[in-house]
């Protein structure tokens, strides 16, 4: 039997439907922001992942999935998603644009060949969000706001923003002076990515998952100790607008980021999920100035923040939340001969184009097998199609809950089930935060008739 590819998923079953409700909030969310979608394409040139995420970090130096294209050409299935949308921003001219800066967002797969384990996959997919052509604090404040709303907005609650600085060129070349002097006398304590990290790139040293709980690493100097003025007080004034924003976070001086465009804002976002192990963090991200001018634009700053989808719908797996996802069809129609086979076809058809969710029979299975199919698919109405009633322009309908029965005219169908549907969606989304929420009435009260704008569980 041909198996799926190690480290890949299939996503399907309420899995899958789970997955596109987390994608609707997101885009329901990046509008809110007016962040436009983009597209771009899953392999590139391979000379734009390594002059854009850098020729020192593990992503290029062990985990692309690099090959040679029938015309020669050296390519790269994408790994991450922020090259991609500096170069389509350089090569679209975005930056002449006077409608500046640009706000995009994107969700697709990234490729990545290391060994899999939880949360780890070679093929994942990745949501995340640019702002290109801004150089202000707040866009910092307001990338790292958005991401931590998506995460509210879909159930976490214990999230937990950790950001750092790694200030301009200048005090990062200090830093990378401190650092070399640090570790050059104790390197060979370290592995031999580390080892061969000092020269090329020492902060990538810091961010080493081999040896991360090594007490030189824990004891290695700080950047934030070596940020200029200009940084310190650019710093400063991100976490000015994070405090406006009512945003919650710490200042985390261990927080580097893996790869080698960062500079100044860097953060990881986590939430303290049961079963995650030590590792909580869904997403990070941070500025990059000077990426746009290493695959040929103009110097253009940027920052950016991403996340893993699959990690996401784990986590809210694991904190059992319940959300609103639609498990079942409006109207399930059923029939007998050949005749009413047709009329079925043709109504689920009518039906559908009206709004609704149909479906119909198409096995051949028998009238009693049909209404247990009905209820496997959990509809909400059954229409049993009887060559008699059709005749007579009607239908017999059945409210699958109530297991109330009536004999409608096909002519008000339509408005018969709008009706129906819409009162128990209502019930269905009040019945939705009953559950989900605990009481915020100020006084405390339980009956829910305080006045106040209550979602509590208790009854009414």
């Amino acid at each position: 039997m041909i198996q799926r590819p190690k480290g890949c998923n299939d996503i399907y079953g309420r899995e899958a439907k789970i997955w596109k409700y987390v994608e609707s909030i997101i885009d329901a969310t990046m509008e809110k922001y007016n962040y436009t979608y983009i597209r771009t394409p899953i392999f590139e040139s391979t000379e734009l992942f390594h002059r854009g995420i850098g020729e020192s970090t593990d992503i290029v130096t062990k985990e692309t999935y690099d090959f040679v294209d029938r015309g020669g050409r050296n390519m790269t299935l994408r790994p991450e998603g922020t090259a991609g949308v500096c170069r389509s921003y350089v090569e679209n001219k975005m930056y002449g644009d006077p409608n500046q800066p640009v706000k995009v967002y994107y969700n697709g797969t990234m490729y990545r060949y290391e060994r899999p384990q939880s949360g780890r996959d070679r093929e994942l997919t990745q949501f995340g969000m640019e702002v290109l052509g801004s150089d202000d604090s707040l866009t910092d404040a307001e990338v790292i706001s958005l991401a931590v709303n998506i995460y509210k907005m879909l159930g976490l609650k214990e999230i937990k923003v950790n950001i750092n600085s790694l200030g301009d060129k200048e005090s990062r070349d200090h830093y990378r002076e401190a650092l070399v002097q640090y570790f050059k006398p104790h390197i060979q304590d370290l592995c031999e990515d580390c080892q061969a990290r000092l020269e090329k790139n020492p902060l990538r040293i810091l961010d080493c998952k081999v040896d991360k709980d090594n007490p030189l690493l824990k004891n290695a100097p700080k950047i934030i100790d070596y940020l200029n003025d200009e940084s310190k007080e650019r710093f400063d004034k991100v976490k000015e607008y994070l405090d406006l924003l009512q945003v919650k976070y710490e200042v985390d001086p261990n927080v580097v980021r893996g790869l080698d465009y960062y500079n100044h804002t860097v953060f990881e976002i986590e939430a303290k999920v049961a079963g995650f192990g030590a590792n909580n963090v869904l997403g990070g991200g941070g500025r990059y100035n000077h990426l746009c001018s290493e695959i040929g634009g103009p110097e253009t700053p940027c920052i950016g923040f991403a996340s893993g989808i699959g990690r996401l719908v784990r986590a809210l797996e694991l904190e059992e939340i319940k959300l609103p996802i639609v498990d079942s069809i409006d109207l399930f129609l059923m029939y007998v001969n050949e005749d009413e086979k047709k009329y079925a076809a043709y109504l689920s058809q009518e039906l559908r184009m009206a709004g609704f969710i149909v479906d119909t029979e198409y096995t051949g299975r028998s009238l009693k097998a049909q209404f247990k199919q009905a209820d496997r698919l959990n509809a909400k109405f059954i229409a049993v199609l009887n060559s008699e009633d059709l005749n007579n322009n009607e239908i017999k309908i059945k409210n699958n809950k109530t297991k109330q029965e009536e004999i409608i005219s096909l002519d008000v169908l339509i408005y018969y089930l709008d009706e129906q549907l819409n009162t128990g969606v209502e019930e269905e989304y009040d019945n939705f935060f009953f559950e989900k929420d605990e009481c915020h009435c100020e006084d405390d009260h339980h009956d829910c008739d305080c006045g106040n704008d209550c979602h509590c569980h208790h009854d009414k």
